[in-house]
Parts: structure tokens; sequence; C-alpha cells
């Protein structure tokens, strides 16, 4: 069985959690490294760890909405503008704007019912606003 995005979206939103409970400043380096990396070189966790498990290079990726991919304005996954998101507020509230300390928290707690519930309503509004 290959590792879904809301499974990710589950273990990221979990992982989040866990960074900010504990104050670990070099593991959320890490995870927005992550982030930003998967969303500027579209090679993500989930891809990834299908490919090892199947040991087949898969060229592209199947949507869970074919609908949306066809009807797409733009040619930018949404998944990947989805993580770059996430990157740049997760930056913004727990490194650039002390005002703004609970933004992680709230993103961490949002994430993790996202993939637990597999609804996302960034990913939602994303797709909403035409990107694939």
């Amino acid at each position: 069985m290959d590792m879904s995005d809301r499974t990710y979206r589950t273990i990221m939103g979990l992982a989040l959690l866990v960074v900010l409970y504990f104050d670990l400043n070099y593991v959320m380096y890490a995870i927005i490294g992550v982030l930003f990396f998967e969303g500027i070189t579209n090679m993500r966790v989930p891809m990834l760890v299908g490919l090892v498990r199947s040991n087949v290079l898969k060229q592209e990726y199947v949507y869970a909405d074919s609908a949306l991919v066809e009807n797409a304005k733009f040619d930018i996954e949404s998944e990947r503008l989805w993580r770059i998101i996430v990157g740049s507020f997760l930056c913004v509230g727990y490194f650039l704007v002390e005002a703004l300390w609970f933004f992680p928290w709230f993103m961490g707690f949002a994430i993790f019912g996202a993939g637990l519930s597999g609804i996302c309503p960034v990913l939602l509004a994303v797709r909403w606003l035409g990107f694939k």
C-alpha cells in the first residue's frame, strides 16, 4: 500500500504538534525545509515512498479528482502549492512574527485534522482558484 497525501498530512500535522510542544527549533527548520523542497521540486514524500515500495519509476501522479485536473486554469499541482503555502505560513508564524505564536499550533491541529478527515480547506481553496 502506497502512502497517500492524506496519510502524509496526518503525519505532518502530528509532527508539527510534537515539535511545537517540545520547542524543537531545528526540527521545525527541517520540516519547513522539507515542505519548501517538496513544493519547489515536486518530489513529494508520498510519491517517493510509492517509488521505493514498488521499485517502478512512475512519471505521472494519479490525482484524486480527475475532473479538477481537466478544468484547471493553472498548470501547477494543488498539493505542490499547498506545501509552499504551509511552509510560508509556518515560517512567518514560528520564526518571523512573535505575535503570531498561536498560528503554527492552529496549523498543526488543522493539518492533523485534515489528514484524519480527508478535507483540507486550504487545499480546497487552492483547487477552487484553478490549480490542478
